[in-house]
């Protein structure tokens, strides 16, 4: 699977998880160069805290368009390391 924003592939991998209709994709498999730490967080009840990263691509930013959950609820340990996509990121298979 592919996440892809503004013309480029920011996460590739075979090995995604998929929760709520979203897909998980690991850390290792993103393009670190697009991405950028952000101070935004929310709480899942049963995923635990997320924080979120900006995506930059060509000068454009897509704000908190990236999740991850570094420290998950035992519910949710299978997407330790692993980030997913919205906010117009296209997920294709």
């Amino acid at each position: 699977m592919k996440a892809i924003w503004n013309g480029k592939i920011i996460a590739e991998s075979n090995k995604t998880i998929g929760i709520e209709n979203n897909r998980y994709f690991p850390a290792d498999s993103a393009n670190k160069e697009y991405l950028e730490n952000s101070d935004n967080h929310t709480t899942c009840p049963w995923k635990g805290e997320a924080s979120y990263f900006n995506i930059i691509v060509d000068g454009k930013t897509n704000p908190n368009a990236a999740w991850y959950y570094p420290n998950p609820k035992t519910a949710a340990k299978e997407i330790k390391n692993y980030i997913a996509f919205w906010k117009g990121v296209e997920i294709l298979s």
